[in-house]
């Protein structure tokens, strides 16, 4: 693992590493902010999974979460969306290929060489960063905005037990009945919809659920929501009678000024459920 850079961040560090992913077939490079309590040992974690065209820095440098964390003593992981490199297969449309790994497990070509970003978040990072990084890998918790509020909420729903809490800003919220989805699971996944269910979360809700409080904002005025499909999710939450709050806020986008404006929210959220024990 190489150390790209490091710096002081609300009493913590905010770092960004470079390492080999076995997963992905490629270099791949993640965000990491440590709380000044990390010093001292082991801390909760809490995962931000981002958004289609995203790198691991969008979020790093615009949502705001550091201080959030730092005051509530939580780290912070910012994962790249996909596998990068010359040789890592790309589209010329913004909402597939580089940017736009969706958080599955490709299997069909090109993609399956390198997009298993299923894998690399459910499985390799971690386990990375238990080993190198004072991080109690017992308390995670994950969020993430569009695309990765999609990651975060399959991944939860999907991983029972590994996350105490799960929140998610504008996230895609039914992909196999949305042009923000049906493209990109066919392309990754072929014709199977059975396995592009495993990645729908209105889907997984009616089927799984998730055991722990669940969080999700969208603004009223954001320009993709008939994209995203937050209805979808709700009625799904409601059969299923899951403990949930999902938030309409009147008059935001699906920009960065709205993660910003309730990232406050969300990490005291994840904090309660982290702290609960």
């Amino acid at each position: 693992m190489e150390k790209i850079s490091e710096n002081i961040c609300f009493g913590g560090t905010q770092g960004v590493y470079k390492h080999t992913s076995t997963s992905c077939n490629c270099d791949m490079t993640f965000g990491l902010f440590l709380p000044a309590e990390a010093k001292d040992g082991p801390v909760p974690v809490l995962w931000y999974l981002s958004g289609l065209t995203c790198t691991h820095e969008n979020a790093m440098t615009k949502a705001g979460a550091q201080a959030w964390a730092a005051e509530q003593g939580i780290a912070l992981v910012f994962p790249d969306t996909s596998p990068r490199g010359d040789d890592v297969a790309d589209d010329e449309a913004y909402d597939l290929g580089k940017g736009a790994g969706f958080y599955l497990n490709a299997t069909e070509a090109p993609w399956s060489t390198h997009f298993r970003m299923w894998d690399y978040i459910a499985s390799e990072l971690p386990e990375l960063l238990g080993q190198n990084f004072p991080l109690d890998m017992d308390r995670q918790a994950i969020t993430g905005h569009s695309m990765g509020g999609h990651g975060a909420l399959t991944l939860a729903m999907s991983l029972p037990g590994r996350f105490k809490s799960v929140s998610a800003f504008a996230p895609i919220c039914n992909p196999i009945a949305s042009d923000w989805g049906i493209k990109q699971l066919s392309a990754y996944l072929g014709n199977d919809r059975a396995a592009w269910a495993a990645h729908d979360a209105t889907v997984l809700m009616g089927d799984k659920g998730f055991d722990g409080p669940v969080l999700v904002d969208v603004g009223t005025d954001d320009q993709f929501i008939e994209l995203l499909r937050p209805e979808a999710l709700a009625a799904a939450i409601a059969d299923k009678r899951q403990e949930a709050t999902i938030r309409l806020q009147k008059g935001y986008d699906h920009s960065y000024f709205f993660v910003s404006t309730f990232m406050e929210d969300h990490i005291t959220f994840h904090a309660e459920a982290l702290y609960a024990d």
